[in-house]
């Protein structure tokens, strides 16, 4: 079985303590390689490594940023094979997913190449005429970016490469479930040019490393993508000491079906925001509103397209989804369903362990508003469908949630569909689709339980820089007080 060591200063390192922890593959159960089981002394290791890394990359120009970048960006792309195929066994994705995440990579680092010439600042306007004030952008430091397993290449890529960008070094812990595969995206970059200790990976579990480098004074800022629980504790333990952090954390995404739909166009849609990777995606589409009289039939069409969806092999372009990532995460869809369906929603499709990890595509009608299924992230591919009397009701019930990542609302009305966008208390809101979309420049993050501060494009950027004011006395002698 393949060893993978954390990867410090540009090589492979095992970890110090010497043990190891399987990565399995979610489809199949079998053990694809050993992980480093990180601890303390390799915490301080990367931390050493990334702020000798940190001064190197800050102080080169940036065009010679952007050239390494681009070069990433090739590199990824002409390791397509080796990426895909550890993506698609780690994580459990199917191969439109995988193939994907990483073409869509490599686009988030030219994105970031983008970035680097524009880290503009200001002057200042100034009531002394013999003094220039200046305005300074300067990188933060070491970033922490802590990564999930449900898109674990490119929601890591995000996280390091517009930080990257700015002038920082990043240090990456990977979910335990998925670690691999953000070792051999490090090799990539490495490969392609990235100066050593730029970007470190540590692999293992939380209290043993992502807990201590949250911790450690050697980093000045956290990035994560991952679950409202963890984010509050990575936000408690940023406030100790005053670091930046961004989080993009949970939601309970709503999908808004107006009733000038045609109502098998939007079931097609609202399947893939419901169903893709087994609905483990943030954005998903969890709490579908439909407008009266279209429930009952939008509900049915889309059960019906729900039953219809191709379970195979994962490489087979057929197979529309795939496992959720462990028995826990199964354990949960179930106990969601099951309340659901106690508390008188109607199963329409689903509901059921189909194989191993993989759970039925299930379609509730009208699950109570007060349970779990409604109010928490369930992370599977379960779809609830509610029907509304009118639209204001489906605004007031869109926003009737703690989270509010992304949104999505069908219909063939621009009015009712820009008025449904600013009314929705969301970090998103797709009109004429489904609730996660993805682009390297716009910001993505949320309001309230979703998250603090966005990532994409020049929103990374920025968010990870400090402001300097930098004033030039031009020779007048101060006054005395």
């Amino acid at each position: 079985m393949k060893t993978y060591g954390h990867f410090i200063d540009g090589q492979d390192v095992p970890a110090s303590g010497g043990q190891a922890f399987e990565s399995l593959a979610p489809m199949t159960g079998e053990a694809l390689g050993l992980a480093a089981r990180g601890t303390a002394e390799d915490v301080s290791d990367a931390v050493d490594s990334a702020r000798r890394g940190f001064l190197h990359w800050s102080g080169l120009p940036p065009a010679e940023r952007e050239r390494i970048l681009l070069k990433c960006a090739d590199h990824v792309e002409a390791s397509y094979d080796r990426l895909l195929n550890l993506l698609i066994d780690e994580s459990g994705s199917t191969i439109i997913k995988a193939k994907y995440e990483v073409l869509y990579t490599a686009s988030v680092l030219r994105a970031a190449a983008g970035e680097v010439r524009r880290l503009y600042a200001d002057t200042l306007p100034n009531e002394k005429p013999h003094r220039l004030s200046m305005v300074l952008r300067e990188p933060l430091g070491v970033v922490l970016a802590i990564s999930p397993f449900n898109a674990p290449l490119v929601l890591l890529a995000k996280m390091v490469v517009f930080p990257l960008g700015a002038g920082n070094a990043v240090i990456a812990k990977p979910s335990e479930e998925t670690p691999l595969i953000a070792v051999e995206f490090a090799r990539v970059l490495h490969e392609a040019g990235l100066p050593a200790g730029v970007f470190n990976v540590i692999t293992g579990f939380g209290a043993e490393v992502g807990e201590p480098l949250a911790r450690h004074p050697g980093v000045d800022g956290i990035a994560l993508t991952g679950s409202t629980a963890t984010g509050i504790r990575i936000a408690k333990i940023a406030a100790e000491t005053m670091r930046r952090v961004q989080l993009e954390l949970g939601g309970k995404n709503p999908l808004l079906v107006l009733n000038d739909m045609d109502v098998t166009r939007a079931a097609e849609i609202a399947a893939v925001g419901a169903f893709t990777h087994a609905g483990q995606i943030c954005m998903s589409s969890a709490r579908i509103l439909v407008e009266q009289p279209l429930g009952r039939a939008f509900a049915e069409a889309l059960a019906k397209k729900a039953a219809s969806l191709h379970l195979g092999d994962l490489r087979d372009e057929k197979t529309a989804y795939g496992p959720l990532i462990n028995q826990r995460a199964v354990e949960k869809v179930k106990s969601h369903v099951q309340a659901a369906l106690a508390g008188g929603g109607e199963l329409l499709t689903g509901g059921q362990v189909q194989r191993g990890l993989v759970f039925q595509p299930t379609v509730i009608y009208n699950p109570p508003r007060s349970g779990p299924l409604w109010c928490e992230e369930t992370f599977g591919p379960v779809a609830s469908v509610t029907e509304v009397d009118s639209f204001d009701e489906m605004i007031a019930i869109a926003n009737e949630s703690d989270y509010g990542l992304s949104a999505g609302v069908l219909t063939n009305d621009l009015v009712r569909g820009l008025t449904a966008a600013r009314r929705i208390r969301a970090g998103s809101v797709h009109v004429g689709a489904h609730s996660f979309q993805s682009d390297p420049m716009a910001p993505i993050g949320g309001y309230g339980m979703s998250g603090v501060g966005r990532s994409g494009g020049k929103y990374s950027v920025e968010h990870f820089t400090e402001l300097k004011w930098v004033s030039l006395e031009l020779g007048e002698t101060p006054r005395p007080f």
